[in-house]
């Protein structure tokens, strides 16, 4: 067992040998994935799992499998803080924010009781707080609660909305898609589509929710939040703002400005597995008001006479029941960087951003879609036909280098045309290989 002083001990042993097995294995791996596509990486499994396969009648040890398995793992996964893998809101995480999950996995709080997690309880309320009152400076008594993330948040926040009297969803065409999955779990009807970069046009009727995005997962755009808080606020709407990118500018005090209007929403979800650099899973949902709709009562871990004795009631903090305390690891990050730590690393990633969006316009081979809103940079090559044509040989060109195993590059459907997205958040990526990055896509684009 992981847990004591002997626990320790035992942890610390297993854990040099897997970090030297992410050691050794990292360099058999010369891109930022494994090359050869969903078959090789099968193939190569099977093979290393071919004697005994994954439940061996008798156990190999546990230096032995972990050894064996973080070298496979190692091996066969992407790394995110490659400068060659910018696919999607997937990032490294910081060092710090690691060796936090570590502890948190050691001691194995759980989260649905105070007598399973008292410490860590008390370190989730002071962190909820004090990210309530990061998205809610002006508000009385604003509330957050932990996430799994962007889903779970969205879900939630609907949830909220619903048990307010909200009966009709409307969303932006640029909403994220488990937005509509919340509504057809919660039971409401299918979202309005309505377009939120015309605030004037929208029309909301009574019991709604309008969903503003504050960073599209396609290119980072936030939708206009004081204009759609105007509209929420005409037609008495709940407003709930899909933050999950976006939402750790507030952080930073330069950028905090291209959030103004989110005091205003209701609800606001953010992810700091993405801008944050914590270890999935890293959500919060912050609120204007207290969160009361979760509340539940189950005997043997929330008894009436135990919330009357003082013990706190951890059961309407989440969806869930049991959960791990991944509060600890914000917290640590939190109160190692500090606000202005955070927020200098992500200024540096946008930065980067409008770096790399200014040497796609200067490309001769290449063919910029827009100026970025945060991280995000679309582009094609600027020999690729704006019809079925080039959309194919863009998808094409994407498919190759993560076959090849040479790069990991996202795709969005913008305006009707495919586009190829760089994601950047990794705030130590080196510069110049991106622009070696940009000259392997006009190259093979050729």
């Amino acid at each position: 067992m992981a847990g004591g002083a002997a626990g320790a001990q035992r942890v610390r042993e297993l854990v040099g040998v897997a970090l030297d097995a992410v050691t050794r294995a990292s360099g058999e791996r010369p891109g930022p994935i494994p090359a050869g596509g969903p078959r090789a990486v099968a193939n190569v499994l099977a093979g290393a799992l071919a004697d005994t396969g994954v439940l061996p009648e008798q156990g190999i040890g546990s230096a032995s499998a972990l050894g064996e398995l973080t070298g496979l793992l190692t091996a066969g996964s992407v790394d995110p803080a490659h400068p060659w893998c910018a696919a999607h809101l997937h990032g490294p995480t910081l060092a710090v924010a690691a060796a936090a999950d570590l502890v948190a996995s050691m001691l194995n709080p759980s989260m649905d009781s105070w007598d399973q997690a008292p410490v860590a309880s008390e370190l989730e309320r002071e962190l909820t707080a004090a990210f309530a009152r990061l998205c809610y400076p002006d508000a009385a008594v604003p509330d957050a609660v932990v996430t799994s993330g962007g889903t779970e948040s969205n879900l939630l926040g609907l949830l909220l909305a619903r048990e307010a009297g909200v009966r009709h969803v409307a969303r932006g065409r640029n909403a994220h898609h488990s937005v509509d999955r919340a509504a057809w779990l919660l039971g409401l009807p299918a979202p309005t589509v309505v377009d939120t970069e015309d605030p004037d046009g929208i029309r909301l009727p009574a019991g709604a929710v309008l969903v503003a995005t504050a960073g599209t997962t396609d290119t980072g755009a936030i939708d206009p939040l004081p204009a759609l808080a105007d509209v929420a606020e005409r037609a008495g709407a709940w407003l709930h703002v899909d933050a999950s990118y976006g939402g750790a500018l507030l952080f930073s005090r330069r950028l905090a400005p291209l959030l103004d209007g989110l005091t205003r929403a209701d609800s606001v979800a953010v992810d700091l597995h993405k801008f944050g650099w914590q270890p999935i899973a890293a959500g919060l949902l912050a609120t204007r008001e207290p969160i009361t709709a979760l509340d539940v009562r189950a005997d043997y871990l929330n008894p009436d006479d135990d919330m009357e004795a003082g013990l706190p009631d951890l059961l309407g903090r989440s969806l869930r029941t049991s959960r791990r305390p991944d509060a600890f690891k914000i917290a640590v990050t939190l109160r190692a960087l500090g606000r202005a730590g955070v927020g200098a690393l992500v200024e540096r990633c946008c930065r980067r951003a409008t770096d790399l969006a200014e040497a796609i316009d200067r490309h001769p081979g290449l063919r910029l879609w827009g100026r970025p809103a945060l991280s995000t940079v679309l582009f094609r090559p600027a020999g690729a036909t704006d019809d079925q044509a080039g959309d194919t040989a863009v998808a094409g060109i994407r498919r190759d280098l993560l076959d090849d195993g040479r790069a990991v590059l996202g795709r969005a459907t913008v305006d009707g045309r495919v586009w190829l997205k760089l994601t950047l958040l990794n705030p130590e990526a080196d510069e110049a290989a991106h622009v070696e990055l940009l000259d392997l896509v006009a190259s093979v684009a050729t």
